[in-house]
């Protein structure tokens, strides 16, 4: 797949190619700790919920999404407002191309203004790739679950890395919804 890619925030009428993205990481791999794909209707609803607090990007090439990176929420108490989760998905031609890069360089931009200090992401081990990308971005790896998940008929480890988004001194000011942030 060749061609410029157009880093944008994702819309809801992105639903389905961003659900045929997903999919395959949900039926094929252990990527994803989900065990059936979400459908068209549900991603949408996903997309919906996310963007009032937090970004979802997609890259697009010659009007297709070919990638898609998005924060969540972190933990479910109060304290851990200021982190978020964060993935990132590509389609396999745009695979080793830089876009997982890009995606994940404007997403923490955002994060970082939004007011949030840290990031967090999750990797289903092994994942040689997963791990590189999250390191370049400047993630350090904080410990590994062990058999944590069982799919595909065997347990699985998750690896959790964090990336520093801002300081932690002091009292912190509120997060920025994303239906708020001007950017």
């Amino acid at each position: 797949m060749t061609g410029a890619a157009i880093l944008r925030v994702a819309k809801p009428e992105d639903a389905g190619a961003i659900a045929a993205i997903y999919a395959p990481f949900v039926t094929d791999t252990v990527i994803s700790f989900e065990t059936h794909p979400p459908d068209t209707d549900e991603m949408h609803r996903r997309i919906v919920s996310t963007l009032m607090t937090y970004p979802w990007l997609v890259a697009e090439r010659a009007g297709q999404v070919v990638g898609y990176a998005y924060a969540s929420q972190h933990r479910t108490r109060e304290a851990y407002r200021w982190a978020c989760d964060v993935a990132v998905y590509l389609s396999p031609p745009a695979q080793g191309q830089g876009l997982g890069s890009a995606l994940y360089t404007d997403l923490l931009r955002i994060l970082t203004s939004q007011g949030f200090r840290r990031a967090y992401g999750g990797i289903a081990l092994p994942n040689a790739a997963s791990v590189a990308l999250h390191e370049e971005m400047g993630f350090r790896h904080l410990g590994t679950c062990t058999k944590v998940g069982f799919k595909l008929g065997q347990w699985h480890d998750v690896g959790w890395w964090q990336c520093s988004l801002g300081s932690s001194e002091g009292a912190p000011e509120d997060i920025i919804p994303f239906d708020a942030w001007t950017g």
